[in-house]
This record gives C-alpha cells, sequence and structure tokens, in this order.
C-alpha cells in the first residue's frame, strides 16, 4: 500500500533541544541493520567487519521504538537476536520506559523472506508469522527496501517510507545534484562512472591543490561505501570497487583540512530531522565524533563549540532545512540526519558543507530521542564502549549502580545510560553504547571517563 502523500512545499519547524510529535501510530519495526544498503552484500559484508558484533545493534530501538510510535496499541520490534533481559528489566523497571513486544528475525531469515516473497510462496518463519498476524497496518525499518516493501504488499499493509522514497533520499549522488542545482557550497567535486574513472578524478584534485581526497558510493553508512585516498601522489594505484556502483555513480571529493585553502579547524556538526506528512521538524544539533577514516564513532549535543561562532547554528539550521525539503519531497518519512563538514578559517570565519543525509534512524537518533524524552534542553555525549574482556549484561549494570554513576530518571538529574549491549558468540557483552547525561557537555566528558574506570573497558574507545 502506498505510504503517505508527497508534500512540494513542507514547513520546516524548529524544535532544538526537544521532543517533537512523533508518530500517533503503531508499527511492526524490523531492526535489520544488515539491510541498510538494499541488497548490496558487498557493503553489508564490510559493515559486518568494521562493526562486528552487528546482529546485537538492533537492540538500540528497544528503548526508544515507543517513544517514535506512541499510538495506543502495542508495537511489535522484529530483532536479530535476543536483547540482554537485564537490559529489558532496567529499561522497564527502572528507566520507566515502555516497551514493544519482541520477536526474533535474523538477517538470513530477512533474506529468505524476500526470496519467498518474490516467488510468492508461503512465509513459513515464525517472526514473518507474527508479522502476519500483527493487528495494526504499518510496516517500517531502518531503511524501505525491495523486502520491506514486497512484504507490506502481500500483508495489505503501508509503509512508513516508499521504497523511492528511502532509496533516493540515502543517495549522496542525488544530494550532490540538488546542492549543485541549488548553489549550495560543496567541496570540489569529481563524478567517477567507473572503476577505471577513480586515476583521472584523484588527478583533477591534485591539480585543484588538494593533497588528499575521499571516494564516496552512493549509499553508504558508518564509512562503509567511502574510501580515503591519504595521498594523491600515486591516482593511478587506485580502484574503484564495483560494488561502489551499484546505485549511481561515485563522487570523487577533496578532502577538507587544517593546513590547505586557508583552513584552520574542520568541524562535523549534524542535525537530526524528523519528517511527517506536512512537515520537517529540526529537533536537536549535534557534534560527530569520528575516526580519522571517517567511520562514526559517537556523537555529542550540543556542540561545545557553538558559543564560539554566533552564526554557525543558523547557518546550520538554514541548510539543514533545505536539504530536509529535499528529502521530503523524495517520499521519505521518518527520523534522519544532515551531516555536515565546517571549514573553520581566520577571523572566526567559515564555509558550511552539506556532507550528506540519512534517511533512516541514525546512530544519533537513540541519544537524542532519549535525551530529550529524559533531559529537555539538556547535554548528552553517546560512546561505544568496548571491554578487555567478555562480561554479563547484569554485572555492567551493577557496577554502573554501586558506583552511583548509573542515570535512573526520577532520582538523578545525571549519569550514564546504557543504550545497548553487544554480544559475542558466548552470549556475553562485547561492547556497549553508553549515554552520557548532564546539564553540561563538559560533565558528559567527565561521566564518561568515570563510567571507564566502572568498567572493564579497552584503553581505546571502539
Amino acid at each position: 500500500m502506498p505510504n503517505e502523500t508527497r508534500s512540494t512545499h513542507p514547513e520546516v519547524v524548529h524544535f532544538l533541544g526537544k521532543t517533537p510529535t512523533y508518530w500517533d501510530r503503531n508499527v511492526a519495526f524490523i531492526a535489520n541493520l544488515m539491510g541498510l544498503f538494499f541488497g548490496n552484500e558487498e557493503e553489508t559484508q564490510m559493515l559486518a567487519d568494521e562493526v562486528g558484533e552487528i546482529d546485537s545493534y538492533g537492540g538500540r530501538m528497544l528503548p526508544i521504538l515507543n517513544l517514535l510510535y506512541a499510538g495506543a496499541g502495542e508495537n511489535l520490534l522484529l530483532l536479530e537476536r535476543e536483547p540482554d533481559p537485564s537490559l529489558v528489566e532496567f529499561f522497564s523497571v527502572k528507566a520507566g520506559l515502555d516497551l514493544p513486544e519482541v520477536a526474533v528475525l535474523p538477517h538470513e531469515d530477512y533474506i529468505r523472506l524476500g526470496d519467498r516473497l518474490q516467488r510468492g510462496e508461503t512465509l513459513a518463519h515464525a517472526a514473518s508469522r507474527r508479522v502476519c498476524e500483527y493487528a495494526d497496518d504499518t510496516i517500517d525499518g531502518y531503511v524501505t527496501d525491495e523486502v520491506l516493501g514486497s512484504l507490506a504488499d502481500r500483508l495489505g499493509k503501508r509503509t512508513v517510507s516508499s521504497v523511492e522514497g528511502s532509496r533516493r533520499g540515502n543517495n549522496k549522488w542525488l544530494l550532490h545534484s540538488h546542492l549543485e542545482e541549488i548553489g549550495l557550497p560543496f567541496p570540489v567535486t569529481e563524478i567517477a562512472e567507473s572503476g577505471a574513472d577513480a586515476g583521472r578524478c584523484l588527478k583533477a584534485l591534485k591539480t585543484a591543490g588538494f593533497s588528499s581526497g575521499v571516494i564516496k558510493a552512493p549509499i553508504g553508512a558508518s564509512g562503509i561505501g567511502l574510501i580515503k585516498v591519504d595521498s594523491l601522489d600515486d591516482c593511478d594505484s587506485i580502484v574503484i570497487p564495483g560494488h561502489f556502483f551499484t546505485e549511481g555513480p561515485c563522487m570523487v571529493q577533496g578532502w577538507l583540512k587544517p593546513g590547505e585553502f586557508g583552513i584552520e579547524e574542520i568541524r562535523s556538526p549534524s542535525v537530526q530531522l524528523f519528517l511527517d506528512a506536512e512537515k520537517v521538524v529540526l529537533y536537536d544539533l549535534t557534534e560527530q565524533i569520528l575516526s580519522h577514516d571517517s567511520v562514526h564513532e559517537g556523537n555529542e549535543a550540543p556542540p561545545p563549540y557553538l558559543s564560539e561562532w554566533p552564526d554557525l547554528q543558523a547557518e546550520l539550521l538554514r541548510q539543514a532545512g533545505i536539504v530536509g525539503r529535499w528529502l521530503h519531497r523524495q517520499g521519505y518519512r521518518g527520523t534522519g540526519s544532515v551531516d555536515f563538514l565546517v571549514a573553520c578559517e581566520a577571523d572566526r570565519k567559515f564555509t558550511v558543507y552539506v556532507c550528506e543525509i540519512n534517511a533512516r534512524v541514525t546512530g544519533a537518533t537513540y541519544p537524542a530521542v532519549l535525551a530529550r524524552h529524559f533531559l529537555p534542553e539538556g547535554a548528552w555525549l553517546l560512546r561505544n564502549l568496548r571491554f578487555s574482556e567478555p562480561v554479563p549484561g547484569a554485572q555492567i549494570l551493577d557496577l554502573l549502580a554501586s558506583s552511583g554513576d548509573l542515570f535512573i530518571p526520577g532520582k538523578s538529574d545525571l549519569g550514564v545510560f546504557p543504550v545497548n549491549f553487544n554480544f559475542g558468540a558466548d552470549g556475553l557483552v562485547q561492547k556497549g553504547q553508553f549515554l552520557c547525561l548532564s546539564s553540561s557537555p563538559q560533565a558528559n566528558h567527565m561521566l564518561l571517563r568515570l563510567a571507564e574506570l566502572d568498567l572493564p573497558c579497552v584503553p581505546d574507545r571502539d
């Protein structure tokens, strides 16, 4: 069934630091992180290799699904594996969150589900049958791919976004074309039509004065679908993998960095969005924490440097509104983010570049939704912490509670809130996502350090 109709002129609403009104409906949500690439299995495997313990990442939807979909009925969350029981108890008892019903649908079974739908066969998997029995009329997921769309059609249900809208909304090349058309700034960009184009494009960047560059597939996530080229001295040795071109041409862009073109500093802010039928809501502004290769490692809000740049927030929100309207016109609905690069120069000059749009529940959605629910207009910081040895989930909660660092709504105004645990094959927790909540960025960094002292963490954050 079709999703919401397109609105050509949605209203842009600024709602920073507050909780917007999300969906007044219920949903069966398939939280399959491996489905982010619309069937591109090469990129899917790269994500699994990069992130590790990937089948438990969908558990991040558990504490927020009933906040996003706040209808009077019950939501159904399909995860790739069961969540940690101690964390479920923490969410429901100590944090006071209403939780959805949970069923398990591993990625392999999701792929088989797509095959059965394509062949018109009976849906045999227990979780698939539970979706069939689900009373409400809406199905959603991280992205609306062909499997999700076909499942909705088979069951006579609707998706929040159309397959086309979800796919187009996540396409960096289409967004770049729009930025070029409307005159928003973007880094020097060459378009590669095939893998063999890499050398030509990178040489053009070197001629333009760049010392390094980046190759971007049209669809990517968490650094997957992105190749950083640290030196442009040997451009002919770079070949773009074939699977980068599944969704269209690749962009080859100059890498912005301090010391070139008058740039003194690079910042990576991100504006969090919510799109419904009629409007685009800008509800949080964060700074992305990125690795050297631009792999997403966390977020914090508000960006700690905003007070130093009085005009920056207004420009970020202006461009986010423009790009959010474009995303709305593609047919996408739901949460998302617009990621930026800010090139800071001397004398408080800066240039804001739209880096990409993520049309899905993103790594910043979980903390933003929870933070604005528990601590409106406060500050938050989310990081991944990996443990030096696998531990039971209950032990993690006990360690944080016994040290007094665990955030308990109504009993503390700052603390550490465990959002999700990632498991190894032994069922023990290998790492987790931890949200620090307080009134200031400085206090959150202190809370993170305390959490690292409370828990058996490895020296480097994940």
